[in-house]
């Protein structure tokens, strides 16, 4: 299963039949629920997860107020790069991944993922390229919160997220968009509404659909 996994999601990494046997005998498949923590912020890396289906949100949390804005998505075929780089560091993760949908992963033990790195280049290329793909996301999140005003935040924000799910009805909360964009329920609340008088949006109970 593990095989197939890596054939389907992470090609250029099962091309190296060394690699792809490695990672075989060394990971784990797993089913994780939505809502699970994968990663807390300032916790050590245990394990490296490879998703093949589901969703992630990776976070910063302030450590004023605990606040928590969105830096980007893990999305099936990818990986945590901020996990991988504070593995080779050695340091203590300064984000926090939470599962956003059900999901399966490969998982793959952290001392395991420091000897692949050492031995194998073709493991290093995909990390490479990953970051180049998270940190062009990320400069995204950047220009979105720095230079837009809020409410293009946060139809830039819903956008993404109906893409990303696949479906235009978002069942989320005005609160835990507040979270994830640094701002407050009140202040989403008031755009929501006036996004809605637009009519770009409808607000139901416990859901928004983007029209």
């Amino acid at each position: 299963m593990i095989a197939e996994a890596l054939d389907i999601y992470f090609p250029e990494l099962a091309k190296m039949p060394a690699l792809k046997k490695e990672l075989i005998s060394i990971s784990n498949l797993v089913a994780m629920e939505e809502g699970t923590v994968l990663l807390k912020q300032g916790d050590y890396i245990k394990v490296i997860p490879l998703l093949i289906s589901g969703l992630a949100k990776v976070f910063k949390q302030e450590s004023v107020n605990g606040n928590e804005v969105l830096l980007y998505y893990i999305k099936p075929g990818e990986s945590c790069v901020m996990s991988v780089i504070t593995l080779m560091k050695e340091q203590r993760s300064h984000v926090k991944a939470v599962l956003e949908k059900d999901s399966q992963m490969v998982l793959i033990p952290a001392d395991k993922a420091f000897e692949i790195a050492k031995k194998y280049p073709k493991w290093n290329d995909f990390i490479y390229d990953l970051f180049d793909l998270k940190f062009d996301e990320l400069l995204n999140i950047i220009e979105i919160l720095t230079f837009s005003n809020k409410n293009v935040r946060l139809h830039e924000y819903l956008k993404k997220e109906v893409s990303l799910k696949k479906s235009n009805v978002l069942h989320t909360t005005h609160q835990q968009i507040a979270y994830e964009l640094g701002s407050s329920r009140e202040v989403i609340s008031r755009l929501l509404k006036k996004l809605e008088a637009e009519g770009v949006v409808k607000l139901g109970q416990g859901n928004i659909t983007l029209l």
